[in-house]
């Protein structure tokens, strides 16, 4: 996909990763429609990309986040690509973890994401992508992140089964497998602290990554042994 011309939602805008990406697609020439929970971050994030098209959504209300991807491909004139980065982290032994918070984790970093990219299916044609950031969590299920880590992994399990499902269709179906960033995401937590963290990947070079597994169409963007984050085909 050439995202120089493509037309782009970004669910998830408000957040450090989602802004940043949307910016950046805002200069390489994207058409980009940016949305997210807090609505003034929103109006600076559209002030500072030339007036794009902005929406706020609950991703709590599943129906809200399905309802943003048609208003896209309405504002932009068509839709070719769908980057959900929302989501939200939990610490601590699965015993402190309560059903509530547990529920809203599964809702945020699953069901939401879900929700979007099944409302573009039938919107995102041939030489598009669906794209969502998952996390390392997601394969490693590090002990104090029980709940986080099953959701991320769900989300996983969706994405690798849908495109075996879309495999003839053209479009290309991104897992967004990020290590620890340095975005201040894992000090936001629903409940619990962080443990000790290594120094967090710089944010311009996961932005980096997006939009090279973007252009090229590839299936995963994960760290290598090197901490390198790589695109695999």
């Amino acid at each position: 996909m050439d995202v120089r011309s493509a037309r782009i939602l970004v669910p998830g805008a408000t957040g450090a990763l989602g802004g940043a990406l949307v910016e950046r697609l805002h200069r390489l020439g994207s058409a980009t429609a940016a949305a997210g929970w807090d609505e003034a971050a929103l109006r600076r994030l559209s002030d500072a990309c030339g007036g794009i098209p902005i929406r706020r959504f609950d991703a709590y209300d599943l129906d809200s986040c399905a309802r943003t991807v048609p208003w896209a491909a309405q504002r932009l004139g068509g839709l070719d690509a769908v980057v959900v980065c929302v989501g939200v982290p939990a610490f601590g032994p699965a015993e402190s973890v309560s059903d509530a918070v547990a529920e809203h984790l599964v809702t945020v970093n699953a069901l939401a994401p879900i929700a979007f990219l099944r409302a573009a299916l039938s919107l995102v044609r041939s030489g598009g992508v669906l794209a969502a950031v998952t996390g390392v969590v997601a394969q490693s299920s590090p002990p104090g992140m029980a709940d986080y880590a099953a959701a991320k992994a769900t989300l996983s399990a969706w994405l690798t089964a849908v495109r075996r499902e879309r495999r003839r269709s053209g479009v290309g179906v991104l897992e967004i497998c990020l290590p620890h960033l340095a975005t201040g995401f894992a000090g936001r937590a629903v409940t619990g602290s962080p443990p000790p963290l290594p120094d967090g990947l710089p944010l311009d070079r996961a932005v980096d990554a997006i939009v090279d597994a973007l252009s090229s169409g590839g299936r995963i963007v994960r760290a290598g042994s090197d901490g390198t984050l790589r695109t695999v085909g």
